[in-house]
């Protein structure tokens, strides 16, 4: 398995109790993906299977991993799998999607590209597109990238089998950007 074709979905805390289990720091919006026999990555070379799950303590215990000592040796190590394991997994509702399909799409207003979503930021409750900026608007000396609050008031449409994003009203926050 190739380390880029990974994505994060957890992060590894302390330990509880004697028997090996973890405190899990779910970094996805799925939880559902924690189930006894699911199989994550921590590298390219190293897989862990769970073997239990408490879900309303958030603690994992995983195949071969039995003791405390043992278990201290993964704490603060990033829980990985693949996007189609993903897929299967968790079932998105209509209008739902999956941040590693939004990233890299092309965001456009009114026929003009403004630029490629890099990266999804979450601040509070509220998701953000950071888009980079298309060169046009950098050379008309505008920032390199901005802000677009992923709600109705500025996404008009997303559309992840053409990899596009349609806004409306996100000129604006490019061009008021200071």
């Amino acid at each position: 398995m190739k380390a880029d074709s990974l994505i994060e979905v957890c992060k590894l805390g302390r330990t509880s109790g004697l028997k090996g289990f973890l405190r899990l720091q779910n970094l996805s919006d799925f939880p559902e993906q924690f189930k006894p026999k699911a199989l994550f990555y921590l590298d390219e070379n190293t897989t862990l299977t769970i073997a239990q799950y408490d879900k309303n303590r958030s603690l994992v215990r995983f195949e071969g991993i039995n003791d405390k000592d043992s278990a201290s040796k993964l704490t603060n190590k990033i829980l990985k799998t693949t996007k189609d394991a993903t897929r299967a997994a968790c079932k998105l509702k209509d209008g739902e999607f999956f941040w590693f399909d939004i990233i890299g799409c092309e965001v456009e207003e009114d026929g003009v590209k403004l630029g490629i979503v890099d990266e999804i930021v979450r601040i509070g409750e509220q998701d953000y597109l950071n888009v980079q900026s298309s060169d046009e608007f950098v050379k008309n000396g505008l920032d390199k990238s901005f802000l677009i609050p992923y709600i109705e008031h500025y996404i008009a449409n997303t559309d992840i089998k053409n990899r596009k994003i349609t806004t409306i009203n996100a000129v604006w926050l490019l061009e008021s950007e200071d």
